[in-house]
């Protein structure tokens, strides 16, 4: 009886390896293995140079969470019962801030534009301390105003208008309130005057975020109506002395842009589009108060005109003398 399984013919049937497969297996038979605790990745080279500089550089910035309902919204609760889960108590504003996390600031990098020149920044720190010494911590007229009164400059970007047809709107609103003025836009004919509104109220809402002005009903600082007469002659109560009003307000004039004018047998036409600039002085009715009152005290210590000089009259002869 043979066997169910010859082994030379299994040798035989086997596939013989070509020239590139016996390399593989010999390079592959002669590596030795690896350990059971040893890394089979290769590790690169360590670089001292490149290990220093990530040490010292600063972490990168927090990723930003994404924007969320406030606790305290009213949508908060609906949104809630349509989830089915449970409403979280409130957190009050202190633990909002200490959870939000911090931005990573590096002093360094925001040195080149925050103090671009340091020694330039100190000579002038010290000059202004000398000046303040000289002057016995006495300040000028011109910084008392700037401290105690507030007032905001705003320039709107370039509007594709010419200053010809801008500057009747800057006299327009000039010495008008800011509430007045938007009003007057408003209902102007001219086409520019839609743009001229849409900067008032932008300068208005800047006035009202970064200075602080208008907020007399607010802080409950109106103080007394008052009548007061403006430098143009004009009298006016002041109910609020905390309003904005517009105290200057000019025009300036842009780059220009080109544009095509085709005409007839094919000819094309260059123009030139002018572009103009509105700047705008907002100040506060305290400021027209205030000029109102040195105004009239400058009238009434004003001395009294007279024809002839009230003096007694003196070298008196009985004789003409010419």
């Amino acid at each position: 009886m043979k066997p169910l399984y010859n082994p030379s013919f299994a040798l035989c049937l086997r596939p013989s390896l070509n020239h590139g497969s016996r390399r593989a297996f010999a390079a592959s038979s002669s590596r030795p293995l690896p350990r059971k605790n040893e890394d089979p990745t290769p590790k690169a080279p360590s670089n001292p140079l490149l290990d220093n500089y990530l040490k010292r550089k600063p972490p990168g910035p927090p990723r930003l969470a994404r924007g969320d309902l406030a606790p305290s919204s009213i949508f908060e609760q609906d949104r809630q019962k349509g989830d089915g889960e449970p409403s979280a108590p409130s957190k009050t504003s202190t633990e909002e801030d200490d959870a939000r996390p911090k931005p990573i600031r590096d002093s360094a990098a925001l040195a080149g534009v925050l103090d671009p020149d340091p020694s330039s920044r100190l000579r002038w720190e010290r000059k202004k301390t000398i000046q303040s010494i000289r002057h016995r911590g006495r300040i000028s007229r011109t910084l008392m105003l700037k401290r105690t009164e507030r007032e905001s400059l705003s320039k709107s970007q370039l509007f594709k208008t010419s200053v010809k047809k801008l500057s009747p709107l800057a006299r327009q609103i000039a010495g008008k309130s800011i509430e007045d003025a938007i009003t007057q836009m408003r209902f102007s004919r001219k086409k520019v005057s839609r743009d001229v509104g849409e900067h008032l109220e932008a300068a208005r809402n800047r006035a009202i975020v970064a200075r602080g002005m208008g907020l007399g009903e607010v802080e409950g600082t109106k103080g007394e109506p008052v009548v007061i007469q403006t430098k143009e002659g004009k009298r006016r109560v002041v109910e609020d002395r905390t309003g904005i009003y517009i105290d200057q307000a000019w025009v300036g004039r842009g780059p220009y842009g080109q544009g095509l004018d085709y005409r007839a047998m094919g000819r094309v036409h260059l123009l030139r589009l002018p572009t103009t600039s509105l700047s705008v002085v907002l100040k506060e009715e305290a400021t027209r108060v205030r000029q109102h009152a040195e105004r009239q005290e400058k009238r009434r210590n004003r001395k009294l005109w007279v024809q002839l000089p009230d003096r007694p009259v003196t070298a008196q002869h009985p004789y003409y003398t010419w």
